[in-house]
C-alpha cells in the first residue's frame, strides 16, 4: 500500500470517531433542554416536536408566541411559551411535550 493511501485508510476511521456524536447524556431532573437531549427525545418518540406542538395549540393560546424553551422537570419534558397578546400583556403557557396538552397559562 502506498504511504498516502495508507494514511487515508487510517484517517477515515479516526475522523468518523471524532465527527460522529456519542450518545447524548441523560438530562438531569431539572434541566434546560440541551439540543442533543431534546433531539434524541423527539427521535425516540418520547416527546412531540416543536412544530407538532405549535400546530396542536394554535388558536388555544392567548397571544402570539414570542419565545419558547423546553425544560425537563421532575422527569417530564415541558415546553414553556412566552406570549404577547394584542394589548401587550405577557403570558407564559406550559405545555406537556409528550401529550401536547396545555397544563397552565399565567399572566406575567
Amino acid at each position: 500500500m502506498q504511504p498516502s493511501r495508507f494514511l487515508e485508510f487510517l484517517a477515515v476511521p479516526l475522523l468518523v470517531g471524532v465527527l460522529l456524536p456519542s450518545e447524548p447524556a441523560a438530562a438531569s431532573d431539572h434541566d434546560k433542554g440541551a439540543p442533543d437531549a431534546v433531539r434524541h427525545a423527539v427521535e425516540a418518540g418520547e416527546i412531540k416536536s416543536l412544530a407538532d406542538i405549535l400546530a396542536s395549540v394554535r388558536g388555544k393560546l392567548p397571544g402570539e408566541v414570542a419565545g419558547v424553551e423546553i425544560e425537563r422537570e421532575r422527569g417530564r419534558w415541558i415546553y414553556e411559551f412566552r406570549l404577547v397578546d394584542d394589548k401587550g400583556r405577557l403570558y407564559e403557557a406550559y405545555v406537556d411535550a409528550r401529550s401536547g396538552e396545555i397544563e397552565r397559562i399565567k399572566e406575567k
